[in-house]
C-alpha cells in the first residue's frame, strides 16, 4: 500500500505531462481547474522555449557573417516591431473568440470566428508588409544604414517583410488553436516550423552540398520555408477535423459583424504591444546615455529575464484560454477561479526565480560575459528587476485574464499608464535629476511593473470584465 501511496502521484503527473503533449479533449469548463491549466500550459511553455531556441540559434548562424549582416537583421527586425504587434493584437482577438464560442458549445461559431480572423490578417498583412517589400533598401537607409550595408542587406529585408502574410497566418491560427484549447498543436506547429528553420539555416546561409550560397539572405529564406510549411500545415489541420475547430468550406464567406467585432478588439490589443515597446526603446535611449557597456549589461539582464520567465507566459496563456471558454460556458465564477490559482501558481514560480537573481546573479551573467564592467551592469539589472517579481507575477495573469475575456481596453489603458505615465517619466527622474544613473532606469522598471499589477488587480475585482460580449 505505501507503494502505491507514492507511485501513484508519480504516475498521474506524467500521464498527464503526456496528455497535456499529445493534446487532451478536456472540457476546461469542467472538472479540476488546476489540471486544466497544466495541460494548456504545458505546451504553450514548451512552444515558446523552441521559438528562443530558434532566435539564439539563428543568431549564431548570421554572427559568422559579420557586423553588416548582424546589423540588417536588428534593424530589419526592428521595422517588423509594427507587424508583430498587429499579428499579437489581432492573436488576442481571435483567441478570445473562438474560447467564447467553443465554451458556448458553439463549435460552427468558433470557425466563423476563425476564418474572419484570417480574412483580417491576410488584408492588414498585406497592408502593411507590401509597401516594406517594395520599399525594403529606401527603408533600411531611413534606419541609418550606411550604403554597403543596403547592398547586402537589401534582399533580406525584402523578403522578410514580404513574409508578413505567412508571419500573420502563424501567429493566427495558432491562436485558433489555443483559444480552442488544443495547445499541443500549436506548439507541434512552431516546433515543426522552427526545426525545418533551423535545419535550412546554415544550408542556404553557407551553401551547403547542393543550396545556393546566399550569405544573411539565406536567413531569410530558411525562416520564409520554415513558416510556410507551418501554415500550411495549420490548415491541413484546421480542414481535416483532427482538432476541436473545423472550418467546412461553407465557412469561407466574409461575415463583416465577425470581423467589425475582431477589428475592434483588435485595434486596443495592437496598442498594448505598441505601448510597451515605446517604453523599451526609450529606456535603452536613457542607459545609452550611460555607455556602451551599460546597454550591453542590460540587454543581457533582460534576455536572461525574459528566457527564464517563458514558463510564466505559458501560465498567462492558460489563464486567457480559461477565462474566455468558462465565459462562454456561463461560469464566471470559474474563470475568476481560474484567474486567482494560475496567479498563485505563477507567483511561486516567479517568486523562485526572483530569489535565484538576488542570491546568485554573478554565476547567472558569467554565462553571457566575461566583460567585468559589462557583467556588473547585467548583476545589477537581474537584481532589482526581480524585486518585482511577485506583483509582475499577477499582473501579467491579470492583463492575460482581460485579454481572454475580449476586454483588451483595460489593459491598454493600464499599460499607457505604467509605462508612458509611470516608467518613462520615473526612469528619467531616477537616472538623472535623483542622480542614480543606470540603477535608477533599473528601479523603474520594478515600480512600474508592480504599480501596473495593483492596476490590474483593481479592476480585476470590480468584475465587469464577466459581462463583456465578444
Amino acid at each position: 500500500m505505501a507503494t502505491s501511496a507514492i507511485t501513484k502521484p508519480r504516475q498521474t503527473f506524467w500521464s498527464s505531462l503526456l496528455e497535456a503533449i499529445r493534446g487532451t479533449h478536456q472540457d476546461f469548463t469542467e472538472g479540476s481547474i488546476s489540471r486544466a491549466i497544466f495541460l494548456l500550459a504545458t505546451p504553450m511553455v514548451l512552444e515558446m522555449l523552441m521559438e528562443s531556441l530558434f532566435a539564439i540559434v539563428n543568431v549564431f548562424w548570421v554572427t559568422r557573417l559579420g557586423a553588416n549582416a548582424i546589423a540588417t537583421v536588428g534593424l530589419t527586425e526592428s521595422m517588423m516591431t509594427i507587424v508583430f504587434s498587429v499579428a499579437f493584437g489581432v492573436s488576442m482577438s481571435t483567441t478570445a473568440m473562438v474560447a467564447r464560442r467553443i465554451g458556448e458549445k458553439d463549435p460552427r461559431g468558433a470557425a466563423t470566428a476563425a476564418v474572419q480572423a484570417i480574412f483580417l490578417g491576410i488584408g492588414v498583412s498585406i497592408v502593411i508588409g507590401l509597401p516594406g517589400f517594395l520599399l525594403a533598401p529606401r527603408l533600411l537607409s531611413w534606419m541609418g544604414a550606411p550604403p554597403d550595408l543596403v547592398a547586402g542587406g537589401r534582399h533580406y529585408a525584402s523578403i522578410v517583410f514580404g513574409s508578413s502574410v505567412i508571419v500573420m497566418l502563424l501567429f493566427l491560427n495558432n491562436a485558433i488553436f489555443r483559444g480552442a484549447g488544443d495547445a499541443s498543436v500549436a506548439m507541434r506547429v512552431l516546433w515543426i516550423s522552427n526545426l525545418i528553420n533551423l535545419a535550412l539555416d546554415p544550408c542556404f546561409i553557407f551553401g551547403l552540398g547542393p543550396f545556393p550560397k546566399l550569405g544573411v539572405t539565406g536567413a531569410a529564406v530558411s525562416t520564409l520555408t520554415g513558416r510556410t510549411l507551418g501554415v500550411l500545415y495549420q490548415f491541413w489541420i484546421l480542414t481535416r477535423g483532427h482538432t476541436r475547430v473545423e472550418v467546412l468550406r461553407t465557412d469561407w464567406r466574409v461575415v463583416p459583424r465577425v470581423i467589425g467585432s475582431l477589428a475592434r478588439v483588435s485595434v486596443t490589443g495592437v496598442m498594448q504591444f505598441i505601448v510597451a515597446h515605446i517604453s523599451w526603446v526609450a529606456l535603452v535611449r536613457m542607459i545609452s546615455s550611460f555607455g556602451s557597456l551599460a546597454v550591453a549589461g542590460y540587454t543581457i539582464g533582460i534576455r536572461i529575464f525574459v528566457f527564464v520567465i517563458l514558463p510564466a507566459w505559458g501560465l498567462s496563456g492558460a489563464a486567457a484560454t480559461m477565462v474566455g471558454q468558462n465565459l462562454g460556458a456561463g461560469k464566471p465564477d470559474r474563470a475568476e477561479r481560474s484567474v486567482w490559482l494560475t496567479g498563485f501558481y505563477n507567483m511561486l514560480f516567479l517568486g523562485l526565480v526572483g530569489i535565484a537573481f538576488v542570491a546568485i546573479p554573478s554565476p547567472i551573467a558569467s554565462i553571457f560575459t566575461s566583460d567585468p564592467t559589462v557583467k556588473a551592469y547585467t548583476i545589477d539589472c537581474l537584481r532589482i528587476i526581480a524585486w518585482g517579481n511577485l506583483t509582475y507575477a499577477f499582473g501579467m495573469v491579470m492583463l492575460q485574464a482581460f485579454n481572454g475575456a475580449g476586454d483588451t481596453v483595460t489593459p491598454t489603458v493600464i499599460n499607457t499608464i505604467g509605462f508612458l505615465l509611470g516608467e518613462i517619466p520615473l526612469a528619467w527622474a531616477l537616472a538623472f535629476p535623483l542622480h542614480m544613473q543606470v540603477r535608477g532606469v533599473f528601479a523603474s522598471i520594478p515600480i512600474a511593473e508592480s504599480f501596473i499589477a495593483l492596476m490590474g488587480l483593481f479592476m480585476f475585482t470590480r468584475g465587469r470584465w464577466k459581462k463583456r460580449k465578444i
